[in-house]
Parts: structure tokens; sequence; C-alpha cells
């Protein structure tokens, strides 16, 4: 508090004493309504006139002296009063037309009725937002899984085969002894040369044509009609001679068959030479995943060793520049040919070497299909899923079975597959799961139950297509 000025006439100086003004005994005026209004009394009252403070605020009068002129009657004089501030207001807190327990007072009905249907509007307006996203999530969903289907009975199916005039390029097709129509049409789609996986057995199906295909390598284009692709298939002409396409993921039996193939050679020469690992300088007991996959050109005259020798030198330079150590060859071989049989997309083959990082870590098993069905010999029947058999055969390649990386590679990795098992990816994944055997795509989870959720959807997408790869 600070004190008064010399001038101060007793009219308060700020609305705290304003209010303490009015509450003194010694200049009690008539009392007041919550309304601000006076009340007269029954006795004889003191005249009131507006104090300069009254006249400023319109809600304080400082009373004149109770002492009166001998003889005077007593009177109470109404002078015009100023609006008194609303009530539950701080105003009418400081000028004393209200106390403090009236300050903040309970809303009348029509303002708790407003308030309700305010927040009435945010919850309806919630609720619906709520439902929009879940429309929206599962129309993603069945978009996603049956795509196909919805397509074919809304009549919107895209083409399944290229135009004609729209062939590009050069590729190099293999075909392998015991292809048929509908092997050489995956083939044909991975190498880019088809639009989708079944294009070119559904045209052999539509034409009723059931050829023999000559094992070989073929000089097609991409993005070929079926028919175009059929009729350069069937062409000596287009076989290339001495030459070799091997693809990724392929073992040493089934590379030795294409390379016989390819070059015209015995397939019992290439046996004999993949026989002996140390004399390519290589410590393993097999060359499996050391004969690296690529598109070879021979030169006449080239022996069976000289082939191989020629394979296991590309692999060399596939290690080095990845940066493997020479100590640590054959265990990243072994980690990429798991990841280049189980990943499809180039994203997540970092992914996949994360998983088995993850796990390896964790002395959790790996559980690699593909490491099963190598062991028991069941990688070659098309599907993804393994056999019970398959799963619980105890070989050294079974990591559902035996724990860490299996006893060797299963298969002969690319570029990508090896500098994957050398930089995996950042990230919690223990699980995946390639639910659309078309694309590909595949979920990664860092738990079981969102795992399950994932097989779920694979099994959707098998029922979906037929169990198409399945």
């Amino acid at each position: 508090m600070t004190d008064r000025p010399p001038h101060d006439n007793g009219v308060p100086t700020s609305r705290r004493a304003a209010r303490a003004a009015s509450q003194s005994p010694a200049s009690q005026g008539p009392a007041s309504t919550p309304g601000g209004a006076a009340r007269p009394e029954d006795s004889s009252r003191a005249e009131h006139t507006p104090t300069p403070a009254a006249e400023h605020r319109g809600s304080v009068r400082a009373p004149a002296s109770r002492e009166q002129a001998p003889g005077a009657q007593a009177s109470y004089e109404q002078t015009p009063r100023a609006a008194a501030p609303a009530v539950g207001t701080l105003d009418a807190l400081f000028t004393g037309e209200v106390s403090t327990h009236e300050v903040g007072a309970v809303p009348s009905r029509h303002d708790r009725d407003r308030k309700k249907s305010r927040i009435a509007k945010w919850v309806v307006l919630i609720v619906i937002l709520a439902i929009l996203g879940s429309i929206v999530a599962a129309g993603a969903w069945v978009w996603n899984t049956y795509e196909p289907q919805i397509r074919s009975v809304m009549g919107w199916e895209e083409p399944k085969d290229f135009e004609p005039g729209e062939a590009t390029g050069e590729v190099l097709v293999t075909v392998v002894s015991g292809d048929t129509g509908s092997t050489i049409s995956q083939t044909l789609f991975d190498q880019g040369v088809t639009k989708t996986p079944t294009a070119f057995y559904d045209h052999l199906i539509a034409t009723a044509q059931d050829p023999t295909f000559q094992p070989g390598v073929y000089a097609l284009q991409q993005r070929m009609t079926s028919e175009a692709a059929l009729r350069l298939i069937l062409d000596p002409a287009s076989k290339r001679q001495n030459a070799a396409q091997l693809r990724e993921g392929l073992t040493v039996d089934q590379t030795v068959e294409v390379l016989a193939q390819g070059t015209g050679m015995p397939v019992e020469d290439f046996t004999a030479a993949v026989a002996d690992p140390s004399a390519y300088g290589v410590a393993a007991d097999t060359l499996e995943g050391w004969l690296f996959p690529a598109t070879y050109q021979f030169d006449p005259g080239l022996s069976a060793t000289d082939i191989v020798r020629t394979m296991v030198d590309r692999t060399l330079e596939s290690l080095d520049a990845a940066g493997v150590p020479q100590e640590r060859r054959e265990e990243i071989l072994t980690t990429a040919s798991i990841i280049q049989r189980e990943a499809r997309l180039s994203d997540d083959f970092y992914k996949v070497s994360r998983v088995i990082a993850n796990r390896l870590a964790d002395g959790m098993p790996l559980q690699m299909d593909s490491t099963a069905q190598y062991g028991y010999n069941e990688m070659h029947d098309g599907t993804v899923s393994s056999s019970a058999e398959a799963l619980e055969d105890d070989n050294p390649w079974n990591t559902y079975v035996r724990a860490g990386l299996p006893a060797g590679p299963i298969a002969n990795p690319g570029d990508e597959a090896i500098d994957a098992a050398m930089n995996p990816a950042d990230g919690p994944w223990l699980y995946f799961v390639t639910w659309n055997m078309d694309t590909g795509e595949t979920i990664f989870s860092a738990t079981y139950e969102e795992h399950q959720a994932g097989i779920e959807q694979w099994h959707a997408w098998c029922d979906a297509n037929d169990n198409r790869g399945c």
C-alpha cells in the first residue's frame, strides 16, 4: 500500500481503496443488493451525494457526515447512477457491487446448453472423421488384396500384354531343359519382355499352342507382345551360340545345366569342373554361391574349367567391391544367398539383411524357408511355402532346426545381395512376409503380432489368386 498525496480529500485512489472505504464502519451507507440498487433503511438515513469517485466509477458512493443540521429531517436522495457492472466480473468485485462468493457465479441454463451443444458437435465431428478414416483404410486394403478381381468385375482390367511397336533394346533369355510355357512365361516377365507373369502362358492357351522349347539362350527385346516373343523363341536364328545367362539365385546344379545348354558342351564337363573348389582358390567344400550370376558370351575353344574360373573371378570382384574381408567371404556369401532367395524388391534386400542380423544378435533361430527348402532339395517347386517335412528335416542348412547361419551358401547371389549382406538397413525388424506374389511386396515387422497380421494378408492374397506361387 502507498500513502495518499497531501491534497487527498478522502476519495479512494484505487479500486481496492474504494472498496475499503465503502466497507469501513465510519463510512457505511445504505446496504446494496447484488444488482447494486440501494435498499431503504427503517431508521433515519444520512443524505447521500455523489462523491467524485462515485461520479467516476458509477458504483461507489462516499457518504457525507452522518450528523445533520438541527431539526433537519433525514432523507434519502436518489441520484442518477451509471450502469452497474455485470455480476460475476472483477469490476463488480472491486466496486463493492458483489462479494467474492458471487464472482464466477453458476452460468445460466442457456449458457450450459450452448456449451453442451458445442461439445456435442465436436464429438460428432470426431466420430465422423474416425469412421471415414476406417472406411478409407479398409478400402485401401481391399483394393490392394483384391485388385485383379475388382478390375475384372468392374471391367477395369488393364491389358495383360504390351502393344505392338513398343519393343526396345535387347534381352537374352535362357530356356533350360524341362521348361514349360508356364515357367517361360514367368522368366519373360522377370526379364521385362512381357507385361505380366501370365501373359505368355495365356497366349499359348488362347491360341491352343503347345510347342516344344529347345534349351538355349535367345535374343529377345523388352516390352514385346507374347506373340512376338514366342516367334523368336521358336526361331533357331535367334539362339545365341556359346553364351549363357545365369540369373541370380541359381544353385550349382542349375548353373552347370545352363552352361551346358548355352555352350553346347556336355554337362558332365561342367560337373567335373566344379567338383574341386580349391582349383579356384576357394576353401569351401563346394562352389555353391561362387558362380556369379550374369550373362556371358564365351570365346570359342574355352574349356569348362576356363568358364568356371571366369565365373569365380567375377564373384571375387563383387566381394572386393563390397569391401568384404577375405576371412568373411564365405559368411557374407552365405548371408547374401539367403537374401537373394528371400527378397524380391531391391529395397527389401537391405531389410532382409537387417532381419538376419537382428535375429543372430538376439540368439533367435533364423527360420528362413529358403534354407529348409535347400537342405531338403525342395527349392525348385515354384512355391514359397515349405513342406512340414522340409521344416523338420535335421540337416546342416535347415535354420528351423539349427542355430545360426546354415552350413554354407544356398544359391549364387548377385552384386546387390552381397552389398546388402555387408550393409544391412537400420531397423528393428525380426519378421517379414511377402504378401503379394506378383509384385513381391513384403511386410516387415518388429513384433510377432504384427507378423501374424502380415501372414493373414498373404493368406487373403493367395485365396484371391488361386494360390499362385504360394
